[in-house]
Order: structure tokens, then C-alpha cells, then sequence
């Protein structure tokens, strides 16, 4: 019997682009997207909450769809673009969807609050000027424990508003 102890994954080099700046990684093959973008990048804005894909508290944008980041492996992000929460405000100043979920107080503990914006945020993208049926189809993948669906509906349709013009 091998008495050397358990065998280390060897680290794989990856290069992705997130929120408009090129990284390199070393992560092992298991490591998911959603570790690599809190503890290896410090982007602690993308939430681990479920990791099974239920909760939507991970969404990020992957090359321009919204995934669940815990159900992606870094390694299959390698040459993709990311975008983060923290990559939705625009030179130091929130978006206009971040204004409006704090204006309406589209969020009580915070924690589901960064994917409820990047699947708003991708909606927007997709359907500039929805209706609220169009809102609360386009975020059903993100569970709010607080229960601020009405406020969080009322955000992204103002928000779609302000955009607009």
C-alpha cells in the first residue's frame, strides 16, 4: 500500500476576461467558476449560497448568457468573458438598475440581491422594455428569502424606464 498520502490536482492555467479585464488563474479541475471568482479573484459581490443551482444567488454572465456560476467549472470559462455584479456600476457610480433597487428598496438582507441584478441585468439586454410578467419570468431562477419580489419587480421596471429615456 502507497503511503504517500493523497494526490494533489495538478493546477490548470486559465485566462478569462472579467468585467473587462484579463485574468490568469491556476485553479485545480474541480475548482467551480464561483470559487475561482470569490477566492481567487476577490470578487465577493457573487453570493455561495445553495450550490446545487436553485437559488440564483450566483448568477453571473458567461460570454453574454446569465449561468448559474456554481454549476460552471472555471476551467470551461477559460477565454470567456465574465461579468460580475461588481462589473455593473460604470465608473465609480451605480447603474441605474443598482439605484433603483436601493431607491425602492428592492433588497432587505442583500444576499440574494447581486444575482436578482445580473438576471435583471441580462433581461434588460434581451427585452429593453418589459413588461412586469416579462420581470418576474426573467428572474424566476432567483429566490428571495425576504420576500421583496414586488420591489424588486418595481426596480427593474423603473430601471427599464430610466434606460429608455
Amino acid at each position: 500500500m502507497d503511503e504517500a498520502g493523497p494526490v494533489e490536482d495538478p493546477a490548470l492555467r486559465i485566462v478569462l476576461t472579467v468585467n473587462g479585464r484579463s485574468r490568469t488563474l491556476a485553479v485545480p479541475p474541480q475548482r467551480t467558476l464561483l470559487e475561482a471568482l470569490r477566492d481567487d479573484l476577490g470578487l465577493i459581490g457573487t453570493k455561495s449560497c445553495c450550490l446545487v443551482g436553485e437559488c440564483g444567488a450566483c448568477s453571473v454572465h458567461l460570454d453574454g448568457r446569465i449561468v448559474d456560476s456554481c454549476l460552471v467549472l472555471a476551467v470551461e470559462a477559460d477565454g470567456a468573458e465574465v461579468s460580475t455584479v461588481e462589473g455593473l456600476a460604470e465608473g465609480g457610480s451605480l447603474s441605474p438598475l443598482q439605484r433603483q433597487f436601493l431607491e425602492r428598496g428592492a433588497s432587505q438582507c442583500g444576499y440574494c440581491t447581486p444575482g436578482q441584478l445580473m438576471a435583471a441585468a441580462d433581461l434588460l439586454e434581451r427585452i429593453p422594455r418589459p413588461t412586469r410578467s416579462d420581470v418576474e419570468e426573467g428572474l424566476s431562477g432567483n429566490l428571495c428569502r425576504c420576500g421583496c419580489y414586488y420591489q424588486i419587480t418595481d426596480a427593474v421596471l423603473a430601471a427599464a424606464e430610466e434606460i429608455a429615456g
